[in-house]
């Protein structure tokens, strides 16, 4: 097992991390910027370093000075978080040559599953369900209007080179294809430092549905069952469940053997996420894969009691996952997360500034993961969510409302959050009874989200 591990990230995600190693009694090494000064997280580690400005670009995404602290603290592995550089494969390359290891997949896995259209072509040469899409489209116009036709309209295009939403745009005829594909490789160039882009059918009110994979070095793998997040706004997740709800869970039990059995025969050798999309068929079609921890990772923990942070690291060292994992895995309950943001409830746009009153729930059945406290400032530099309030219980019926009353009792001054947004749509009679779909939240709130 490792001795010290360097955290390469900020906020609730590094003391996500942070709370596993202490637990598991493994030194730390956290580094913050100068907007993180004085920052809760900072408290949990071993050892902390700063490392530059605010803006992410001299701090946290800066690899010489992130390599210069794993070498200058003697770290023996790093833990990129989740975000940041956790999926950037010439990084952990780095990190690695330094004789540490990298708490994640191996580089040529990063490589080759982040870049999407590579991903699609390996999983389905692998026999993954595949949802209809184009390669890379070339710089040709017509080219690419010979794509989308093949495919049929309407179609969404796609950075190639990352996720997270961004470029995400839809074209629903000829007319609309050029300018969208144009804007997105500007999207993608700017994000992600990629324009290449590519097509996939547009699947109208479509389900997002999601396998938590583990692998380990040793050539086995597993799954942890599925999450429902179709609860978005703007591409971009806002309410995770697990198990999903509405779906026969031999049918979803079937999907998920499926992504297992290609997982283990790509060798993939840690935690990693299958995204798939699911018509109003019940069809599945491959989405994406993504190789790191997610930030939705806590309502698997709760229905499987599997701590998915301390796996990854195991799995990390060398572990088996026969050791890892429990002999059988079983689904409890029912869990819901929602993410908090500092954000303006009727437009989501962020809302940066001093967080005058911030009081989470305090229920002992309410899991809440934050790097805010009362008095700090929520900056422009970075993602705007201030927390993730996680629940469990018995059925969905009571997670539901759980959930509300969390969220009800969660308070926060200064910055706008988006609770008010959110606790709408949990109350909604299509999120209760389980119709969700990733447009589910403009049509409740009746306006473009």
């Amino acid at each position: 097992m490792f001795n010290k591990v360097l955290v390469a990230n900020r906020g609730a995600v590094a003391a996500r991390v942070l709370r596993a190693l202490n637990e598991m009694g493994i030194r730390s090494v956290a580094v913050y910027s100068e907007a993180d000064a004085g920052a809760p997280y900072l408290e949990m580690a071993s050892e902390t370093r700063a490392i530059g400005l605010a803006p992410a670009r001299e701090s946290y995404l800066n690899q010489d000075t992130l390599i210069g602290v794993l070498r200058d603290s003697h770290a023996d592995a790093l833990h990129p978080g989740y975000g940041f550089l956790s999926e950037n494969p010439a990084f952990a390359r780095r990190v690695i040559e330094t004789g540490a290891r990298f708490i994640g997949p191996s580089p040529r896995w990063i490589e080759l599953m982040g870049h999407k259209t590579r991903a699609r072509e390996l999983a389905a040469s692998h026999g993954m369900p595949m949802s209809q899409g184009s390669g890379v489209l070339p710089a040709d116009s017509g080219a690419a209007l010979a794509a989308a036709r093949a495919i049929g309209f309407p179609v969404l295009v796609k950075p190639a080179g990352g996720g997270g939403g961004i470029g995400m745009l839809p074209a629903k005829d000829e007319a609309g294809l050029l300018a969208a594909i144009e804007r997105s490789r500007s999207m993608a160039e700017r994000g992600f430092g990629n324009a290449e882009v590519y097509l996939e059918r547009l699947i109208e009110r479509p389900r997002h549905v999601e396998f938590q994979v583990l692998g380990d070095a040793h050539g086995d793998a597993a799954h942890l069952f599925e999450r429902d997040c179709s609860t978005q706004r703007r591409n971009q997740k806002v309410i995770e469940e697990a198990p999903a709800p509405g779906i026969a869970r031999g049918r979803v039990g079937e999907v998920a053997e499926q992504v297992t059995g290609v997982v283990r025969a790509l060798g993939y050798d840690n935690i990693g996420t299958v995204e798939m999309l699911m018509g109003l068929d019940g069809s599945f079609g491959f989405l994406e894969m993504n190789t790191r921890l997610q930030v939705e990772h806590g309502v698997t923990e709760e229905i499987t009691g599997v701590d998915l942070v301390k796996a990854q690291i195991r799995s990390a060292a060398g572990e088996r996952l026969a050791d890892i994992l429990p002999d059988r895995l079983e689904l409890t309950g029912h869990a819901i997360q929602a993410r908090v943001y500092a954000e303006d409830p009727r437009n989501f746009f962020p809302s940066p500034g001093k967080l005058s009153v911030f009081r989470p729930p305090r229920d002992p059945g309410v899991r809440v993961e934050t790097g805010y406290a009362e008095g700090r400032d929520v900056t422009p530099h970075y993602d705007p969510m201030l927390a993730k309030v996680i629940v469990h219980a018995d059925t969905r019926e009571h997670a539901i409302a759980r959930l509300i009353e969390a969220l009800g009792a969660f308070e926060i001054r200064g910055p706008k959050s988006n609770i008010p947004a959110v606790l709408e749509v949990l109350r909604s009679e299509p999120f209760r009874a389980g119709r969700v779909h990733t447009g589910l939240i403009p049509e409740v709130l009746g306006r473009k989200a």
